[in-house]
């Protein structure tokens, strides 16, 4: 694999990280008990992100995105979850850190875009007074300074007139405007991780650009490591250099942007691309939806969890309905956790699944 690309990493064992990746996440496990049993949320996810690269993480609602974010930030230390693995930072391990530490760096050498802004920023202040607040916390700055450099920031994402805008309170805001002023708080301490959690949901199209091409341009300035969470793969495509494609709390693939679109070799990443709308053609055909419903992570499935919406177990010898694949490396950092040979995967993509996306 190369060291210079995001890639799932090994579980280390160790006291180190295994590479000089400037951050890499070890066979991350975060499960929540209830009284319904146990929820394996994030169940041994493995992979590494170097500065200036985009990471994509990609899956339905309820396959462990948006924990997986959270666990990185260190969101779910004081809580009822039961948390192992290893996450490295810049060479320090936060799983075993002390929440007052991870929170030091929470904002200053990491930072999240959340999905909702509305619901993220403080509806009683200012969007200027949570930004002057959020530079504060890691900058001995005075009051003056700190509006100073939130305007600066409004302005830098775009937000017009940002010298009156600072003193609008978020519901002030569109919804374009507030996802705006959210990249502004997260960017305001130039953090050298960025985790974006579904930024584009529930904006218009042309907003959605926006926002994709602003996200670009401030990682090129900041070199900043960024990650995207996403159930929309045009938004990976856009923006990431890597993808991983998340299932039931595990990584079922992993490769370069153009290994998923070009080479996918996951039955359910090719779902993914069916059920994704082709804009750049006319429509021929309809969608190809992923048959089922995604499985409770309580009771997930034995061996294969995806196996009772594929339909390709016949293909297996059985071995889908009773033991976990392994993530198995298939040539230049792809990665797929799959029973079926790579010849049959290779053989189904390219005479049906791949025809039948280019008929959409």
């Amino acid at each position: 694999m190369s060291e210079t690309t995001s890639a799932p990493a090994a579980e280390t064992g160790g006291r180190a990280p295994r590479t000089d990746s400037f951050l890499e996440v070890n066979d991350l496990r975060i499960h929540f008990p209830t009284d319904d049993g146990l929820v394996k949320s994030v169940d041994g996810l493995s992979f590494r992100l170097d500065r200036g690269r985009t990471l994509g993480i990609v899956g339905e609602s309820g396959s462990g995105k948006s924990v997986t974010s959270l666990g990185i930030l260190g969101l779910h230390k004081g809580g009822r979850a039961r948390i192992s693995g290893e996450i490295w930072l810049d060479g320090e391990e936060l799983v075993g850190a002390s929440a007052e530490h991870v929170r030091r760096l929470r904002g200053k050498k990491m930072a999240m875009i959340f999905q909702d802004p509305l619901s993220a920023m403080h509806p009683y202040y200012t969007v200027g007074a949570q930004i002057v607040e959020a530079y504060r916390v890691h900058n001995n700055v005075s009051k003056r300074v700190a509006r100073k450099h939130a305007i600066d920031m409004l302005g830098r994402v775009g937000i017009p007139q940002p010298d009156r805008r600072v003193d609008n309170y978020p519901h002030e805001f569109s919804g374009g405007m507030r996802q705006r002023a959210m990249i502004a708080m997260a960017l305001c301490c130039d953090p050298e991780l960025l985790i974006a959690d579904e930024p584009t949901t529930a904006l218009d199209v042309t907003v959605q650009a926006q926002i994709l091409d602003l996200m670009r341009d401030l990682q090129r300035d900041f070199n900043a490591a960024l990650i995207i969470i996403t159930h929309d793969l045009g938004v990976v495509a856009e923006l990431s250099d890597d993808i991983l494609v998340m299932y039931a709390g595990k990584c079922v693939e992993y490769g370069s942007a153009e290994d998923i679109f070009e080479r996918p070799e996951h039955p359910y990443t090719w779902g993914l691309l069916g059920s994704m709308p082709r804009l750049d053609r006319e429509p021929t055909e309809r969608l190809m939806p992923i048959k089922g419903t995604p499985p409770s992570l309580i009771n997930v499935p034995p061996g294969c969890a995806f196996h009772p919406r594929c339909g390709y177990t016949d293909r297996t010898d059985g071995k889908s309905n009773t033991v976990v694949p392994e993530l198995v490396e298939t040539g230049g950092g792809h990665l797929v956790r799959c029973h079926m040979s790579r010849q049959d995967r290779r053989e189904i993509w390219e005479n049906e699944i791949k025809p039948n996306l280019e008929s959409m």
